[in-house]
């Protein structure tokens, strides 16, 4: 007879179970949700925006580029957790070596918007550095205005508390949503001090010094480049309160009057590489560690290069491109899912809270 009690009460704890989970699926939203994929057009200011968000649809076996992914494109939207963030990519990026990062922050609800940052992406980088530094947070702030206005997606966020990450050349856009102010002068500055320990921050991937005799040359070009472009004393500063927590990777910072990232505007996280030979750690990310006293170190990888943030990382690179983004040897990739669960643990703690 016992067991005969026991059977109705094992079915309605099922039944309950079962409800409980609904609930939690539907309301807190994306637990078994796939991540949908999709494009706003450029316009006649901006480039394309692509975006990362929640979805119930199935995902299925895309390509871009060298690039394979498991997703659900132009599949319909579900409600996630309601906040935005924002990636900005690195010089010459593109959407697709932060879609690892992308895929951690929409399985915690939100929904990601990468600009291509004009001048300055992967179709076209006729003008990095300081000439696409000073276009960028503006950029930035023009996609939250898009995406806030896109029937898509307004309807499933606010976008009066949004998130922004930033890797390299992106890292310095961060840096400056977070109130960071800056000067071509500045860079001009660095590169006359320091060109030949920064030489590829100074001049990018386009030669390298070797030891040769060429070596004089390069140096005189550089600075002869540097000292007509980037003169302009002028700050550079961007403010937009929608802006409410920011994380810079492996930033571009030697330009920064650190005074003013003291103590930043919103809260600051930084994730650094101890190996990075592009913009090597003295001169950016070690110098903002330095003077910040409110930021979140979120992750110190002390064996990885500076392309150890990109995920995934481009195959195949080769020459100088690869000597700067391939992983240093000894480094260990398989840590970085639980650095984007950092990341996006941070922005979890700022935005949702």
């Amino acid at each position: 007879m016992k067991a005969l009690y026991i059977y109705p009460f094992q079915r309605l704890l099922s039944c309950f179970s079962y409800v409980l989970l609904c609930l939690l699926f539907f309301t807190n939203g994306v637990a078994w949700a796939s991540v949908g994929l999709a494009e706003i057009a450029p316009t006649a200011t901006d480039g394309t925006i692509t975006l990362y968000y929640p979805s119930h649809a199935p995902e299925q076996q895309i390509h871009r580029g060298r690039f394979q992914f498991n997703l659900a494109e132009h599949a319909e939207p579900v409600r996630g957790n309601g906040h935005l963030i924002i990636i900005s990519h690195g010089s010459g990026g593109s959407p697709w070596v932060h879609a690892d990062l992308a895929r951690s922050m929409v399985e915690a609800g939100f929904i990601v918007a990468m600009p291509e940052h004009r001048g300055d992406n992967y179709k076209d980088d006729s003008h990095p550095g300081p000439d696409s530094w000073t276009l960028r947070p503006a950029e930035v702030s023009r996609t939250i205005d898009a995406v806030g206005r896109d029937p898509r997606f307004a309807p499933l966020l606010t976008v009066d508390k949004v998130g922004m990450y930033g890797m390299s050349a992106g890292g310095h856009t961060a840096l400056s949503m977070a109130g960071g102010r800056w000067s071509p002068a500045g860079f001009m500055q660095h590169c006359e001090e320091d060109l030949v320990n920064d030489f590829h921050s100074c001049v990018g991937l386009i030669t390298r010094l070797n030891g040769g005799m060429f070596d004089g040359l390069k140096k005189w070009l550089a600075l002869m480049v540097i000292r007509s472009r980037f003169s302009d004393a002028t700050m550079r500063e961007h403010h937009d309160p929608r802006v409410a927590a920011v994380v810079a990777g492996v930033p571009a910072a030697a330009d920064f009057d650190m005074a003013s990232l003291q103590n930043s505007s919103v809260p600051l996280g930084l994730v650094t590489a101890g190996q990075d030979r592009w913009l090597v750690p003295r001169f950016h990310s070690g110098r903002v560690l330095a003077a910040c006293q409110t930021c979140e170190h979120i992750a110190d990888l002390p064996e990885a290069g500076h392309g150890s943030l990109l995920s995934p990382l481009p195959p195949n690179l080769t020459g100088l491109v690869g000597d700067m983004l391939n992983d240093p040897p000894g480094f260990d990739r398989g840590q970085m899912p639980e650095v984007d669960k950092k990341i996006t643990a941070f922005f979890e703690k700022h935005l949702l809270h």
